[in-house]
């Protein structure tokens, strides 16, 4: 168990627990150590509850990801060719109704993203893991690294281009959160 305390300019004393267990403080500067240690000893429990909580989290979330084994270059091979034939037609057939010119689509096993838009470039990218998804959700997630084309932030204007182009993008967020 690593507590790491960090002083910043803040009013409070907070605490978070990281993927790893870690605890990491946030204290305000200039408060006393001593009044730290005592704030970390009153919170064990929630501590020991919130580690807890954590390591479940991960263990579902590494199980949910080992459907999809990605250790040989057969099986990366496989997923790669799986995954181009599902989405390239969704980024082709949105891209069209959008008034986009298919942008450079490429493939990675991201596990912390779902896709990654590259504005300046006019790149999207895929994570392999959607593969995992069902495929309503994986449509969700081309049309919004599309809508990021269109407007780069989650703004507003973003929200009024999802709501056009894929009015279920409320729903399949929140099915693809529940997945992972």
């Amino acid at each position: 168990m690593a507590i790491q305390v960090t002083y910043r300019w803040t009013r409070r004393l907070s605490m978070r627990i990281v993927k790893n267990g870690d605890v990491h403080v946030s204290a305000p500067i200039g408060m006393p150590k001593a009044q730290v240690v005592q704030f970390i000893k009153e919170h064990r429990d929630w501590i020991a509850k919130a580690r807890e909580n954590t390591s479940e989290r991960q263990k579902h979330r590494d199980a949910f990801f080992a459907q999809l084994p990605l250790q040989t270059r057969q099986q990366k091979d496989d997923a790669l060719r799986r995954i181009k034939t599902l989405v390239e037609p969704m980024v082709e057939s949105h891209a069209q109704t959008m008034g986009l010119k298919p942008p450079t689509v490429t493939y990675r096993a991201m596990k912390s993203r779902w896709g990654v838009c590259h504005c300046k470039e006019r790149s999207v990218c895929f994570s392999l893991y959607l593969l995992l998804l069902p495929e309503w959700c994986v449509e969700h997630v081309v049309v919004h690294e599309l809508c990021h084309l269109l407007e780069p932030s989650h703004n507003a204007r973003f929200h009024a281009l999802m709501d056009r182009y894929f009015p279920r993008w409320r729903d399949a967020r929140k099915a693809t959160r529940a997945y992972s």
